[in-house]
């Protein structure tokens, strides 16, 4: 399983040229922009810039070109790598589609103008909880915020009911997470989001007193398992990815959900988009379509990725604790801020 550790602040150095570009990228001709006309047949080969995990989008690959006999390049990079590129690039992106780990770097090509919409075909496939509100990209695969603890230290009752309680005195270096991985980065933008500036201000200037900062949630996780610090914020498949394999980082760890619609129970979408300056929409509308079909979201349900499937009515791998029961809050996530929450967490010192 492939961890992210890199920090989103390329991405606020590049939302300045964002304007601009979008200007370039509407310039296409029609015949490379838009939607795949509904009698268009997919064929050729595509270009999909890939910041999602590389075994999980490899398993997509595999199963696309089976089906459909349709070339899949992929170029493998982390999230704000890949958004950086893409929004440099601007209409002269080789790129077809792109596929993100979390919202906030594909809200960020997306504000910059460089999509096409999404099929009609394929935003009937995903619920509107696991898409944006503009349908400029889609969901295609989830994952869940979870405090993971040391059972040997912490019972469940003595845990924080929510995330923002995290920022108390009595929590001073009692949590782990890994700030600068655009996985951590994802969840302060949901905050934001859900309480506004003032408070995930406070919050994170709070953070940089209580918690111990890990280089990705692999390493936070295997803390708290060694005892070295009682919790850790990460995603929930690190566990699950952990179990599956010797258990050996988590042995000693209980999850904990915090449920209630707080900000700590964030559910973070991975996404997929098609540019409007692909040479093969059809091709790139009918990969992202799959992602979402019964095939595509089989993948996550039967694999080892652990991530949650979000469309075509399939249910999510049976460990997980269902989406219906994590009671996510309502987040759009065409609104998440990176810009904004690295100006923020930088000023708070922890980027």
């Amino acid at each position: 399983m492939k961890i992210r550790t890199n920090a989103l602040a390329g991405i606020a150095l590049a939302a300045t040229a964002a304007l601009g570009l979008a200007a370039c990228g509407s310039s296409a001709t029609p015949a490379a922009t838009g939607s795949a006309s509904a009698g268009s047949t997919a064929a050729g080969e595509i270009t999909v810039y890939n910041a999602q995990h590389e075994e999980l989008t490899q398993e997509w690959v595999d199963a696309f070109t089976k089906e459909t006999g349709i070339k899949v390049t992929v170029r493998n990079g982390e999230d704000p790598e890949m958004a950086n590129q893409i929004i440099q690039e601007g209409a002269a992106s080789p790129a077809d589609v792109f596929l993100t780990e979390n919202s906030p770097a594909i809200a960020q090509v997306e504000n910059a103008g460089l999509f096409a919409d999404v099929d009609k075909a394929t935003v009937d496939q995903v619920p509107a909880a696991y898409r944006p509100s503009t349908n400029k990209w889609t969901g295609i695969a989830a994952r869940s915020t979870v405090l993971v603890y040391n059972k040997s230290k912490l019972t469940e009752d003595k845990l924080p009911k929510s995330l923002l309680d995290l920022a108390k005195p009595e929590w001073k270096g009692k949590w782990a997470a890994a700030p600068t991985g655009a996985d951590f980065q994802a969840i302060v933008s949901a905050l934001l989001e859900l309480k506004g500036e003032a408070a995930t201000d406070e919050w994170l200037k709070s953070m940089k007193d209580n918690a111990k900062a890990y280089n990705g949630n692999s390493s936070a996780m295997k803390a708290v398992n060694a005892g070295e610090v009682d919790t850790a914020l990460i995603y929930h498949y690190y566990y699950f990815g952990d179990q599956a394999k010797t258990g050996e980082n988590s042995q000693n760890i209980g999850q904990y959900y915090f449920k209630s619609q707080d900000p700590g129970a964030f559910v973070s979408l991975s996404g997929g988009g098609v540019l409007k300056s692909s040479k093969n929409a059809a091709a790139a509308q009918a990969f992202l379509k799959f992602l979402t079909g019964k095939t595509g979201q089989e993948v996550l349900q039967k694999g080892t990725s652990y991530e949650y499937a979000i469309a075509s009515d399939v249910p999510a791998n049976d460990k997980l604790v269902p989406l219906k029961e994590l009671q996510a809050p309502t987040v759009d996530p065409a609104k998440l801020n990176s810009a904004k929450v690295t100006e923020l967490m930088t000023k708070a010192g922890l980027l």
